[in-house]
């Protein structure tokens, strides 16, 4: 083994070389990308899944439309605002990552199991809601925190198809639930049974490098440097205290609100809206193609954002996205079913990935010494999008119907689009920032 130094490169990033990620896990980093995706896909089902068996919940036990979207946003809500928890434990030893994975394998497993049997609301929020969602945050946290930490050469790109993953996981569960509506429940328990699996199978083995650990190659200090993979390096590492004090993480955390108040509305009303207008079949393939597009969409921006910009790449996202919205209803209200879809594909591709464009964001304006804890404070913005998108569509729908409903997500997506063409890199005089 090479001796290990501890270096540090002009702005004051710190870098572990001598240890290969053979020599610490017995096998190319790689795996480490392929284990996270596959827990990631597994989990996804609970909230790509989630829109396409709305209709039958509803026709089953004859439950309120509104009572049902409200137990999607608990959902979010508790799925996004344990990201920041985990991380900090996980960063103090205290909870490991297969401590976390196991946690949120049999957690999952619950939400799912809940879906299929539940028969009062009451008990959706404590299994799907509560329960569920704590399981798919874990999960979704420690699989993100891997690649970053394996990954800091090129942590975009492997966030974008584990992020990915986590939307394409529920393509075949849509599908089926669509083809087979009255096997609901068994559809569940053979999911929640894999979800199990899946995810306990690959934390067993999931493990993280040690702190500021960096590959044989490239060479840190001139990776650095190299504006080709790092165009905005940040002017200094920002602390979760630092970052909460900070005017850029209230313009991107009041973004990432707007970007996915949208992206929830959607998952939670477009499979009803569809239902209603074109049958259950099209709504089934609705919400598969909306989450292929999503899933399609991160791995492909995480490819590009380095290359590009992510800035300019999340503004113009959002920007399409909003415009999605309103093609959505105008399309969906007069049954044109082709347009429909391609409509929910702009609508994935666009919205959907902010979320990963996110992770970058991160590490570009506050640097890379708390990269997890700073995610997960920002991606707690989710759930407060949840309260927004599901409470705010609940009241339009019932006051203007799903024309309202569709317009106010649209102006929700083009306002982010609009506030993130004000973000700025914190510390960084603005007659030194390159363009966006």
């Amino acid at each position: 083994m090479a001796e290990i130094r501890e270096l540090r490169d002009v702005y004051g990033r710190r870098y572990r070389v001598g240890e290969s990620d053979r020599e610490l896990l017995g096998r190319p980093r790689t795996w480490i990308t392929w284990l996270a995706a596959a827990a990631m896909l597994a989990a996804g089902v609970q909230q790509y899944g989630f829109g396409a068996i709305v209709p039958a919940l509803s026709r089953a036990h004859g439950w309120t439309f509104g009572g049902i979207a409200l137990s999607f946003a608990v959902w979010a809500i508790c799925q996004a605002g344990v990201a920041f928890p985990a991380a900090w434990l996980r960063d103090r030893g205290v909870f490991p990552a297969p401590a976390a994975m196991a946690a949120g394998a049999v957690l999952c497993a619950a939400g799912l199991v809940t879906l299929g049997h539940a028969s009062s609301l009451l008990t959706v929020f404590l299994g799907y809601s509560v329960l569920g969602g704590l399981g798919t945050g874990l999960v979704y946290a420690t699989c993100i925190g891997a690649v970053l930490a394996w990954f800091p050469d090129r942590g975009g790109s492997r966030a974008g198809v584990v992020s990915g993953a986590f939307a394409f996981g529920s393509v075949p569960f849509v599908v089926l639930a669509a083809a087979l509506p009255e096997a609901r429940a068994v559809l569940l328990d053979v999911s929640a049974a894999l979800v199990l699996v899946v995810i306990a199978g690959c934390g067993a083995v999931l493990r993280y490098p040690p702190r500021h650990w960096w590959p044989a190659t490239p060479e840190p200090r001139a990776w650095a440097l190299d504006r080709a993979h790092n165009r905005r390096p940040a002017v200094r590492h920002y602390r979760p205290a630092e970052l909460l004090r900070c005017a850029t993480t209230r313009a991107l955390y009041l973004v990432v609100v707007l970007a996915a108040a949208v992206v929830l509305f959607d998952l939670a009303y477009l499979a009803t809206f569809v239902a209603e207008r074109s049958g259950p079949g099209l709504a089934g393939a609705a919400v598969a193609l909306l989450a292929a597009a999503t899933g399609s969409g991160r791995v492909l921006v995480g490819r590009l954002a380095d290359r590009l910009g992510r800035h300019r790449i999340l503004r113009f996202a959002l920007v399409a996205g909003g415009l999605a919205q309103f093609a959505l209803f105008s399309l969906g209200e007069h049954r044109h079913a082709v347009g429909l879809l391609l409509g929910i594909a702009l609508a994935g591709l666009g919205n959907g990935c902010c979320y990963t464009l996110l992770v970058g964001l991160v590490r570009e304006y506050f640097g890379e010494e708390s990269v997890a804890q700073n995610f997960g404070i920002l991606y707690s913005a989710k759930a407060v999008g949840a309260g927004v998108g599901t409470g705010l569509a609940a009241l339009v729908v019932a006051s203007h119907g799903f024309a309202g409903a569709f317009a106010v997500a649209g102006v929700l997506s083009l306002a982010a689009g609009v506030l993130s063409g004000r973000l700025t890199q914190p510390g960084r005089p603005e007659s030194l920032l390159p363009a966006a």
